[in-house]
């Protein structure tokens, strides 16, 4: 039974890169058929056949913990996962910044940004 596009769009940034890695890198097309990669993948990574294919299909019933992720890193030899892992530190290391009053005129843009994004200026003006 195919996906609706509302299910596919809920595949998260780790199950996606996981599900990618799994294809690409840790089980290619040249090891065999697909249940030979799964079997395989599983194998490399230490996983169960069943859990592997449910990372392998993205099911939407999993969650890939961060261990796993880093297993599938580590086997693979992406970075992926820790690149966007020290871009969300940084972005969260620059909201603390921010929210401590450092830069208050960089906030008032951040809040400006947001409240252009959200269209809520833009209401505001036609209102007054």
């Amino acid at each position: 039974m195919p996906k609706k596009a509302s299910e596919k769009s809920e595949m998260s940034t780790v199950e996606f890169f996981c599900q990618k890695t799994l294809r690409t890198e840790i089980a290619p097309p040249s090891i065999g058929n697909v249940q030979a990669r799964i079997r395989s993948a599983a194998r490399d990574l230490g996983w169960s056949y069943t859990r592997t294919k449910d990372a392998w299909y993205a099911d939407p019933r999993i969650s890939i913990s961060p261990k796993e992720l880093f297993r599938v890193e580590a086997i693979s030899g992406l970075t992926y996962a820790r690149e966007e892992m020290r871009e969300h530190e940084h972005a969260i290391e620059r909201a603390d910044a921010l929210l401590g009053g450092k830069n208050s005129h960089l906030l008032g843009e951040i809040v400006a940004a947001i409240v252009e994004r959200l269209g809520l200026s833009h209401r505001a003006g036609n209102q007054g």
